[in-house]
């Protein structure tokens, strides 16, 4: 055993090499950070944070739009266990407060901003109606992964599968 001492602490190198070892081969088999800290007893930040000291490559940059979501906390908690970059997701009734409470120009500039920001990205992963979704990958010049909530015009929040949206992220990874 190659052991090292630091302070008071007796560190042994082999132990700290196994855990990295399990770490690395969980996350390759798909498990997610949260999955793996469960696992392994750890925190998702020690294991997202030692994936960054080990980073080579990353794939690219990815967005997640949709409305109106019936499950939007769950769908957002994916999005960031997956390493999505942007997440913009809002229940009809948020949907509806965004135009409503804004005057045209602001609503107008909001937008813009939107557009902008997702412009940005390399994958835009667009949840929303038929119609919603035209418009997005007209507007876009990214590649744009669509699933469909509806026929356009939705008026209700729609629940969408999280490991159905899981799926779609890691195939972009």
């Amino acid at each position: 055993m190659d052991f090292v001492r630091i302070g008071k602490k007796l560190i042994s190198r082999e132990k700290i090499y196994k855990k990295v070892e399990e770490i690395v081969k969980l996350r390759s088999e798909g498990n997610s950070q949260i999955e793996t800290a469960n696992i392994l007893g750890l925190d998702r930040t020690f294991i997202s944070r030692l994936e960054n000291i080990g980073e080579v490559r990353k794939g690219g940059k990815i967005a997640l739009i949709g409305f109106p979501v019936k499950n939007k906390k769950e769908l957002e908690e994916v999005a960031a266990e997956e390493g999505v970059d942007f997440v913009f997701l809002l229940t009809e009734r948020e949907r509806m407060s965004f135009v409503e409470e804004k005057t045209g120009i602001q609503l107008l500039d909001s937008l813009m901003r939107i557009i902008r920001e997702l412009r940005d990205y390399d994958t835009v992963i667009i949840l929303g109606s038929d119609e919603r979704i035209r418009i997005v990958e007209g507007i876009l010049d990214k590649e744009v992964i669509a699933l469909e909530l509806g026929k356009s015009p939705l008026k209700e929040d729609v629940y969408v599968n999280k490991e159905d949206l899981r799926k779609i992220i890691i195939s972009l990874k």
